[in-house]
């Protein structure tokens, strides 16, 4: 292997090491190809170290903060509840640092070399990689997967530094904000809001819009607000945030709603509203790699690009921006490779916000689905008839199925409340195998316990609400 000018020839590279990334590369391996990573920063990517992660540990760290303040109507009397928050984030860190650890075992076993630094296509065959030192490598490849990821999207006047903060940044804090501010009501702005309440903050969340998480329904939204509520955040809607202005103290966040100035004064002020595609300045034009006007990069349904040995997953192409979505798009590309048929079918696509009253969905909604040409009907069930919600006193929200009329065949599902995450993954698996409401309903489901509602759901779907 000669460095230098000279080229090094690889099979299978795959640039970014994300949840997209490296599930992609260690497939690829396990189906026989040699496979090479380029990634700038972190194994594991944003995902493993500054987000998915970090964030639900830092979620659950404020769970049971709240759950010792706040158990006496279960007879538990807690006198000396203290947090200690930078215990709290070495914690974080080190399941951080557990994952990513276990993702580079799995490159060793699976003997896929890492190469470090920044990639820039020279052509459809070729790139070149340049390290942190200004030392450049150029490399040819058989085949490529660009799984690049996204970034924080920053607006004006309020530049990610000091007192203004990135998700990155939030994750990051070692104090608890007596006063925070949010701008952008998506899943990752309520998300932190949420665990930031509940460790002690008053928070408030400017969402542009005329609703905080606009991508989901509003009777969902309106359970996870009411919990807001509870929880002491203020929600400001239709709020234009216009400028921050920071002291060695605290920051001033100006802000607009129809037309009228209003000031808030925290300690620090998290900007989430969204977040761009890593695909400027990598050369993608000069491979002939076709790149839309939002900076993602059309596919087909193998994943491929326009070049038909490049291909692109994760936050770079259309759809979600989801780990879990990237993962599955990388094991497609690296079937693809392999000469599998394989091909991706987002019908039973999960999607969670994981505030203290959780949000999961999957597949349709009614409206989608009529929209679709479906005959749809919906059934769904509260948490306060299921017992298990009410043995925990979290019998906030519910489970709602959505089926096609004629045929009962499930179509989509929403759920907000406890444990909405871990719930959703039956109804994805009842979608993707076309099962219908009387299959969910003939399951026998274990006694107490919040899955019993998606079975009492099904219930209503039948026409038999035995529970309700």
């Amino acid at each position: 292997m000669v460095v230098g000018d000279f080229s090094i020839e690889l099979d299978t590279v795959v640039i970014g090491a994300g949840p997209g990334g490296y599930v992609a590369a260690i497939h690829a391996a396990e189906l026989g190809q040699k496979v090479t990573v380029i990634e700038r920063e972190f194994i594991g990517g944003v995902c493993l170290n500054v987000g998915c992660i970090p964030s639900k540990a830092l979620i659950e760290a404020a769970h049971h903060y709240q759950y010792a303040m706040h158990s006496q109507d279960m007879g538990l009397q807690v006198t000396a509840a203290k947090l200690d928050f930078n215990k709290t984030i070495e914690w974080k860190n080190s399941v951080v640092s557990k994952l990513t650890g276990g993702v580079a075992s799995l490159f060793k076993k699976h003997q896929i070399d890492v190469v470090w630094g920044d990639a820039f296509l020279k052509d459809d065959h070729n790139l070149r990689v340049i390290d942190k030192e200004g030392h450049a490598q150029t490399y040819s490849f058989n085949n490529l997967i660009v799984a690049t990821g996204s970034h924080p999207i920053e607006i004006p006047n309020f530049k990610f530094k000091g007192r203004v903060l990135d998700s990155t940044g939030a994750l990051n804090l070692r104090e608890v904000p007596k006063e925070l501010v949010v701008v952008g009501g998506g899943y990752i702005g309520c998300e932190l809001a949420s665990a930031y309440a509940n460790l002690g903050s008053h928070v408030t969340i400017l969402e542009g819009g005329s609703m905080i998480l606009a991508n989901y329904e509003k009777d969902l939204v309106k359970v996870v607000e009411h919990h807001f509520s509870k929880q002491g955040v203020d929600i400001y809607t239709n709020a234009l945030a216009k400028n921050a202005e920071q002291t060695d103290d605290n920051v001033k966040v100006t802000f607009e709603i129809d037309g009228k100035a209003q000031e808030i004064t925290a300690d620090y002020v998290i900007v989430s509203v969204g977040r761009r595609p890593n695909t400027a300045d990598m050369g993608l034009e000069q491979a002939g790699v076709k790149v839309d006007e939002r900076g993602l990069i059309p596919v087909d349904a193998q994943s491929r690009t326009n070049i038909p040995h490049i291909y692109a997953i994760g936050d770079i192409v259309a759809g979600f921006a989801l780990a879990h979505k990237a993962s599955y798009e990388g094991k497609v590309a690296a079937e693809a490779i392999s000469g599998m048929k394989t091909t991706v079918d987002y019908r039973a696509m999960p999607a969670v916000c994981y505030t203290d009253t959780s949000i999961a969905t999957t597949g349709l909604t009614l409206a989608e689905a009529k929209e679709k040409g479906f005959k749809a009907k919906k059934a769904q069930f509260p948490f306060a008839a299921n017992g298990r919600a009410i043995s925990m006193g979290k019998t906030d929200g519910f489970i709602r199925l959505v089926f096609e009329e004629e045929t009962d065949i499930l179509l989509g599902a929403q759920i907000v409340g406890a444990h909405a995450s871990d719930l959703i993954n039956e109804l994805t698996l009842a979608i993707e195998m076309g099962a219908t409401t009387e299959d969910i309903g003939l399951t026998i489901h274990p006694h107490p316990s919040l899955g019993e509602a998606v079975m009492d759901a099904a219930d209503v779907a039948l026409g038999f609400p035995t529970n309700i």
